[in-house]
């Protein structure tokens, strides 16, 4: 296995492994995780997560530092989020009347997990 390819397996199991502190950290503070790893052929959402009547798509990014993190989200990704989010909704008409949020959760080393709510709006 090259050198590459070891990079990009411990990046991706940090990720998850972010994914996962979130998931929690949005738990324990009342929100309830309706999808996770949410892929479609229009792009793909982190966690899709619910409290009270507003729906949140939120995308984690886990990277050194705070400020890395948030530098990361990229507005080609904002649409496909927001595309994936579409999808999700189309086939949960029971979620119809939810307001809509998009999030970002960052995380660092040695860090509880950053929730930035409101992040961005489509259209943005």
């Amino acid at each position: 296995m090259n050198r590459r390819t070891r990079r990009g397996q411990a990046a991706h199991r940090r990720g998850l492994g972010a994914e996962r502190l979130c998931l929690w950290s949005l738990r324990l503070r009342g929100y309830r995780v309706l999808a996770q790893r949410y892929r479609t052929p229009v792009g793909e959402i982190d966690l899709i997560a619910r409290r009270g009547r507003t729906i949140a798509a939120i995308e984690v990014k886990a990277r050194a530092d705070d400020a890395r993190a948030a530098e990361s989200l990229l507005w080609k990704q904002r649409g496909r989020i927001a595309r994936a989010l579409e999808h999700f909704l189309q086939s949960r008409p029971d979620l119809a009347d939810a307001a809509l949020r998009f999030d970002v959760m960052l995380v660092a080393p040695g860090r509880w997990p950053r929730h930035l709510r409101g992040a961005w709006r489509v259209g943005e």
